[in-house]
């Protein structure tokens, strides 16, 4: 079996497995309307993944996302509000979480400091400059024309399952068919082979940091326009679903592998889960402790398998 397809493979297994068990002891579950949720659910938590996957490709990180989230939701709030259309909401979103998004990977290329360090300081100084500026106050009253943005259908298939798609396969098309996607795979494998062979540390970090951060824009706007009032703490905690949803996809945490099917996967087996523990009549509050489960099953997993790897070279054995 192709190893790029072995996690896609077992994640789909998981959920058959799990699909079986719920028919039988919670067969709600199977519902029409509850099925077609799951993906709506976790498109928001897809498209930010797809960023992320960008990042740790490279060997980077971004925890900061769940603070960016609350910064282009707002906003796209408020512009929602001023009468702005979907087009230009959608543009500012983008372009705001883009800003963001260099904003990290500037500060981690010019000081070269872990990114998980300079985002972990860069979410608490983005949720306080929100608190700042909204005092903490929540967006009311959107209008019907911005809810239509997340609510609404195309060809009856719902708007953040086809956005989802299409940046997905974007996504795709860049990793695997462009000068750019084999870059991020050089720095991510060996940061000194990529210098010399003349791949740019600096630009290709700044490059998946601000498109992480665009990501993220459109995510959030997504994930606003499904609900009739923005909080001010939107997002919170969000960064460690996005996590969950890359590294549960099968990509390494410390860079240079990952594929956007994966990927996608791991956003649809957290919303498939999460909502399985509904109908289970599990406490909403063990879903952090299902994901945190999850990424010592896949970080578990990815050791035994680098192991046996090395196992069977010492052996001989074809891997």
């Amino acid at each position: 079996m192709r190893p790029d397809l072995q996690r896609p493979i077992s994640l789909v297994a998981f959920m058959l497995a799990l699909l079986l068990v719920l028919a039988v002891v919670a067969p709600g579950f199977l519902s029409l309307a509850n099925l077609r949720d799951i993906p709506i659910n976790a498109s928001h938590v897809a498209i930010a993944a797809l960023g992320m996957l960008l990042l740790i490709v490279i060997g980077q990180i971004d925890v900061s996302v769940g603070a960016i989230l609350a910064i282009c939701a707002t906003l796209c709030g408020l512009a929602a509000k001023a009468g702005w259309g979907a087009a230009e909401i959608a543009l500012m979103s983008a372009a705001a979480g883009g800003a963001l998004g260099f904003v990290n990977g500037a500060l981690v290329t010019t000081f070269s400091v872990h990114s998980i360090v300079v985002t972990l300081g860069m979410l608490s100084i983005y949720r306080g400059l929100l608190i700042f500026f909204t005092g903490g106050t929540w967006i009311y009253d959107l209008p019907a024309s911005f809810g239509a943005i997340g609510q609404g259908t195309l060809m009856g298939i719902p708007n953040p399952v086809i956005v989802t798609i299409l940046l997905y396969v974007a996504g795709g098309f860049l990793l695997a068919n462009t000068r750019v996607g084999r870059e991020l795979f050089a720095v991510g494998s060996n940061p000194h082979a990529a210098r010399l062979a003349g791949v740019s540390i600096t630009r290709i970090q700044l490059l998946a940091f601000t498109l992480n951060g665009v990501l993220v824009g459109i995510a959030a706007l997504l994930f606003a326009s499904r609900f009739t009032v923005i909080q001010s703490n939107a997002g919170m905690g969000f960064e460690f679903a996005v996590i969950t949803a890359v590294v549960v996809g099968g990509a390494s945490i410390f860079g240079g592998s990952g594929t956007v099917l994966g990927t996608l996967l791991g956003a649809l087996v957290i919303s498939f889960a999460s909502t399985a523990l509904v109908f289970l009549g599990v406490s909403s509050l063990w879903e952090q402790a299902m994901m945190g489960g999850f990424v010592l099953a896949a970080v578990l997993l990815d050791r035994v398998r680098f192991f046996d790897g090395l196992r069977r070279l010492r052996d001989g054995a074809p891997s």
